[in-house]
């Protein structure tokens, strides 16, 4: 077999429905052993450099938001978190009934805020962390 490129498999990517490239990312877990998750370390770079501003490392630079409960709009608070995440329908519906569970982790303040209004917007209970 003919080793594919970066490209040539992001190409593939493209051309696969949003189920199948879910399946192939399980798939893909189950033979390596591993999980598609996303690395911590990048998240923790900017932590890193506030860290060094002295006064600034007191304050507060990483929220949480996490969804207390969906309300009557159950079908418009899962659409805002497929929006604000990369999970499939299921996977977030699983989240929303699974209430309270944290939507976004160690996000910015103004993304925070950002996905509360959001969720608020769509009838859910939110806070932020």
């Amino acid at each position: 077999m003919a080793k594919l490129t970066t490209d040539e498999l992001l190409d593939a990517f493209k051309e696969m429905t949003l189920i199948e490239l879910s399946e192939f990312v399980k798939q893909f877990e189950e033979t390596f052993g591993v999980t598609a998750a996303a690395p911590v370390a990048v998240a923790a770079a900017p932590a890193a450099g506030g860290a060094a501003g002295g006064d600034d490392a007191a304050e507060q630079d990483e929220f949480d938001v996490i969804l207390e409960s969906a309300g009557d709009k159950k079908i418009n608070v899962i659409k805002e978190v497929r929006a604000l995440t990369s999970l499939g329908l299921k996977e977030a519906k699983d989240l929303v009934e699974s209430a309270p569970k944290a939507i976004l982790e160690k996000v910015d303040k103004a993304a925070a805020e950002k996905a509360k209004e959001a969720l608020e917007g769509a009838g859910a209970s939110v806070t932020v962390k």
